[in-house]
């Protein structure tokens, strides 16, 4: 399994990725046929970059699709129906960070909240996908937080203006291409206290059913971010709070929350 990270190169953005502890420079295309070019570093353990190396968001997309009530448990604390569909939602590149950098909260937005989830990343064009070749669009999977205004969510605002602020979409912390990705876990954790863990196992729209039902509605490009869905157990984010989100097999996305 690789891990591609996208990091600070003295001011310029490059992907590297990660094989068997060795760390290299990426040669070629990411979403099509590409090698570890020059090695800049190992690490002792997976998913662990060596210290010195900013770790950026892994990719910039077109757009994230967001995927609402997707776990049971969790239509069930917002009180709302488990859908016969997938609702799908757009958050904008713009809300967009990477690991470390801080989710602000926006003044007179009310109450934010935590959303762990399970993101996958896009490798090619799609666009009306039959549901058994949908694996074949799949680059690999990333950690995403679906940071919500949730009081104006309730008060019946759209789910764009409660989702798309600036900082609302940390992703990270590297792409792991690869991975079984039909039962691993997804949790959610603020102050270092577990908040929200789930199985993907236990998602009511597996992820080739969400590419093949996103698809014919809307052309998916390459870097294209579709974020899964969340457990419940979400919470309220405060100034101060420290954030993570944990998926097997991917790492740990950590932000800390600031005043807007």
């Amino acid at each position: 399994m690789d891990r591609i990270y996208r990091i600070d190169d003295n001011g310029t953005a490059r992907h590297v990725v990660e094989r068997d502890g060795v760390i290299s420079l990426l040669d070629g295309d990411m979403f099509d046929l590409y090698r570890p070019g020059r090695e800049i570093g190992r690490v002792e353990q997976p998913g662990a970059l060596p210290a010195g190396l900013r770790v950026l968001a892994p990719v910039v997309p077109s757009k994230i699709v967001g995927i609402g009530r997707n776990y049971r448990e969790h239509a069930a604390e917002t009180g709302k129906p488990v859908p016969t569909e997938p609702v799908i939602f757009i958050k904008p590149s713009t809300a967009v960070i990477g690991p470390g950098q801080p989710i602000r909260l926006p003044p007179g937005a009310g109450r934010v909240d935590h959303e762990a989830e399970l993101a996958v990343v896009v490798r090619r064009r799609a666009s009306h996908v039959p549901r058994e070749r949908a694996t074949d669009y799949v680059l690999g999977i990333t950690c995403s937080n679906d940071v919500t205004a949730r009081e104006m969510q309730r008060r019946g605002v759209q789910f764009s203006h409660c989702k798309g602020y600036d900082t609302f979409a940390p992703l990270g912390p590297c792409i792991a291409v690869g991975l079984d990705v039909s039962a691993v876990q997804v949790e959610g954790w603020v102050n270092g206290q577990r908040r929200q863990a789930a199985s993907s196992a236990d998602m009511i729209f597996p992820i080739d059913e969400l590419i093949a039902y996103i698809s014919s509605v809307m052309t998916l490009l390459p870097g294209d971010v579709i974020s899964t869905g969340t457990p419940a157990g979400i919470g309220t984010l405060v100034p101060g709070d420290t954030v993570t989100v944990k998926v097997e097999g991917v790492g740990e996305l950590t932000n800390p929350v600031v005043e807007g």
